[in-house]
């Protein structure tokens, strides 16, 4: 008998302890303060839900073979912005980049602009468009401190000389930082999405396949970590236009795997999901 009811007492324990099941929507508890680590204990306390993923096969270029299943989610909300935390699986480390080299890379999209329809879950539609926020492994390399030079991205190259590095140029002066400059055409030409970055996330706005192009601000901000099957992400952005304890939104997501050569449109992503504040804690 005494068995028995330690071995009852043992089951309940363990029942309370369990981490909640995951919820059919992403739902946003309301905190006093969001947290930016992916690693953060605090995610613990959000209820998480799994997102399948679905193959991107409606416009070229199409993804063919299926790779990352699902990205799990978990999102917090203080005032305007909401925190958002998605780890999926990867067994590689892609955060190089190059020419023919593909990086590990996530994105939240919401509706640009509260509307009677929501925009097409495809990167939305003439007039009405969606707002991405965008993560990439090569980008979050940099911010941590990896250099952006031949040296750190072709670690075995070797290299004689640069011009602008002649002893003849002074170091910091204007002679040197031209022609630097002419040996980067990248930043150059005044392309951001080139050279050593200061932010992992970038934001965009799209109307349709093939319109993506730069927001007019940076609104969004992130990190993303290694975990022992994957990456873990958390993207901080402004809520949703329309988005409120009383009116729920929508919200999808997209996972690229660079070690399966995708870019761009060759993507796993999800339809719309309906997105919900929620003011008390479970």
């Amino acid at each position: 008998m005494r068995y028995a009811l330690m071995t009852l007492i043992a089951v309940s324990l363990a029942g309370c302890t369990r981490a909640p099941a995951p919820v059919a929507d992403v739902v946003a508890v309301v905190s006093a303060s969001l947290p930016s680590d992916p690693a953060d204990a605090a995610w613990n306390a959000a209820p998480e839900h799994v997102a399948k993923l679905l193959l991107q096969d409606l416009v070229e270029p199409r993804l063919q073979a299926v790779s990352t299943p699902d990205v799990r989610v978990r999102a917090f909300t203080a005032g305007q912005e909401i925190a958002l935390r998605l780890e999926w699986p990867d067994a590689t480390i892609n955060d190089l980049p190059a020419a023919g080299r593909f990086n590990d890379a996530c994105a939240v999209q919401v509706p640009l602009k509260p509307a009677a329809a929501v925009p097409d879950p495809q990167m939305g539609m003439a007039g009405n468009g969606v707002a991405i926020s965008f993560w990439r492994a090569d980008w979050q390399a940099t911010v941590k401190g990896r250099g952006d030079t031949i040296r750190e991205i072709y670690p075995n190259a070797l290299i004689d000389h640069y011009p602008f590095d002649a002893p003849s140029l002074e170091k910091g002066s204007a002679a040197q930082q031209k022609m630097a400059t002419e040996y980067a055409p990248a930043e150059g030409a005044g392309n951001r999405r080139g050279g050593a970055r200061t932010t992992a996330v970038e934001d965009l706005i799209a109307e349709g396949p093939g319109t993506l192009h730069p927001a007019p601000a940076a609104i969004s901000r992130g990190s993303g970590v290694r975990t022992p099957t994957g990456w873990a992400v958390v993207i901080t952005r402004p809520l949703p236009d329309g988005l409120s304890p009383t009116s729920p939104s929508q919200i999808a997501f997209a996972v690229w795997e660079g070690s399966k050569q995708e870019s761009g449109a060759r993507k796993m992503r999800t339809g719309w999901i309906p997105i919900s504040i929620r003011e008390d804690q479970p």
